[in-house]
């Protein structure tokens, strides 16, 4: 049999089941996700002479894949959020990217070092891989499309940290890999890492994010209303501004999931009540969901070769804890102090789903440095996703 056919009639057939399978998983009451995940389990079980999806042999097209489909998540994820941008009404999402992020961090850090006898490189790695809430598979517990004027706590807060942290974990996988780089030949330093890393790439994407976002919203919004200026009514201009965005920061050498998402912000924010928004981010969406349908299967794919093997039961057991005990704990103690209901405070906890961005800086960070037990490695995180879905 042609593999090469194969592969595209399934992904003609997952992608286009994908227009009924949000109404089918909300009347089932099971994500999608789930679904499409068995159901690579199925068809790689069915057809074993589909190509392995090793993430040590295929790192680049790892890096690359689940980046794109971040980018695409962390824009839709910034036009759906119908509250206004305000310090004091997004408190509790600066409060889950900073203090639920760096507590999860040195948290899961310590549990690889000490139960797991990792080195503190690789510990480190860890934590910032797993710290994150992903856009992506947290979809089912986040705010609907623009314009729909929910005001659930939950879902607001775990949309805006799962728009903005896939950003704020880069600088701590950077810190990993710099550990990583001194403790073999030394040519790193942790001085570069705090002005470089730390601050500069996080300033350059915020800041490119804005102007960018800005211009483009002028260009869209102000200009048609004032002037002759060409009305824009495609859709697609979504996925171009995430692309040309992401594109120019990081040339720029900045963060560019921090930039796609201030850029989201600043083009929703600039009119508020626009009914474009709907338009842009319903093509976003679907852009997004073709693309979690394949990754998924994908991944279903893995554990059926064995992405897996390598897991122990200290793995298991840390992992366990990290989605049951260290995210938990560390929302809770984040969230002291804001007023919100104890049970939305739960809620906002728990349901720190990991998911594609861990994928993606994982496989980054591989690819910059050699980190030891690298199958263990991944076969630690993706429990840890799979026990998420």
């Amino acid at each position: 049999m042609d593999v090469y056919l194969i592969c595209l009639t399934i992904i003609g057939i997952a992608t286009l089941s994908m227009a009924w399978m949000p109404a089918i998983s909300e009347k089932i009451r099971i994500s999608y996700t789930i679904i499409y995940l068995l159901l690579g389990v199925l068809v790689y079980s069915i057809f074993p002479i589909l190509p392995k999806p090793d993430p040590i042999e295929h790192n680049t097209f790892i890096v690359h894949f689940s980046e794109l489909v971040v980018l695409i998540s962390i824009m839709g994820t910034g036009l759906k959020i119908d509250e206004p941008f305000k310090f004091k009404t997004w408190r509790v999402p600066f409060r889950l990217v900073s203090y639920t992020m760096l507590i999860s961090i040195a948290l899961f850090a310590f549990i690889a070092w000490y139960f797991l006898k990792l080195n503190w490189a690789t510990s480190i790695l860890l934590g910032a891989v797993l710290a994150p809430t992903d856009p992506v598979l947290a979809s089912d517990v986040q705010v609907g499309p623009p314009l729909e004027d929910n005001k659930d706590n939950v879902r607001f807060s775990l949309s805006a940290e799962g728009g903005m942290n896939d950003g704020m974990a880069f600088p701590f996988t950077w810190l990993a890999i710099t550990l990583g780089i001194i403790s073999t030949n030394g040519d790193a330093s942790i001085t570069e890492w705090v002005w470089k890393d730390l601050f500069y790439r996080i300033i350059v994407g915020v800041a490119a994010g804005f102007i960018l976002g800005r211009l483009l919203a002028f260009l869209v919004f102000y200009l048609p209303d004032k002037t002759n200026f060409v009305h824009i009514k495609d859709g697609f201009v979504g996925v171009a501004t995430t692309l040309s965005v992401y594109g120019v920061t990081e040339l720029l050498h900045g963060y560019g999931f921090i930039a796609v998402f201030v850029t989201a912000l600043t083009i929703r924010n600039f009119e508020m009540d626009h009914k474009y928004h709907q338009k842009v981010h319903s093509f976003t969406d679907q852009i997004e969901r073709i693309l979690i349908a394949v990754l998924l299967m994908i991944f279903g794919g893995a554990l059926v070769n064995g992405i897996l093997n390598d897991l122990t039961w200290p793995m298991a057991l840390a992992g366990l804890a990290f989605i049951f005990v260290v995210r938990p704990l560390a929302g809770m103690v984040s969230l002291i102090g804001t007023g919100i209901h104890r049970k939305e405070k739960l809620g906002i906890s728990f349901f720190g789903i990991r998911g594609i961005g861990s994928f993606f800086y994982l496989s980054f960070a591989l690819g910059h440095f050699n980190f030891p037990n690298q199958r263990g490695l991944w076969s630690l995180v993706s429990f840890i996703v799979l026990i998420s879905i």
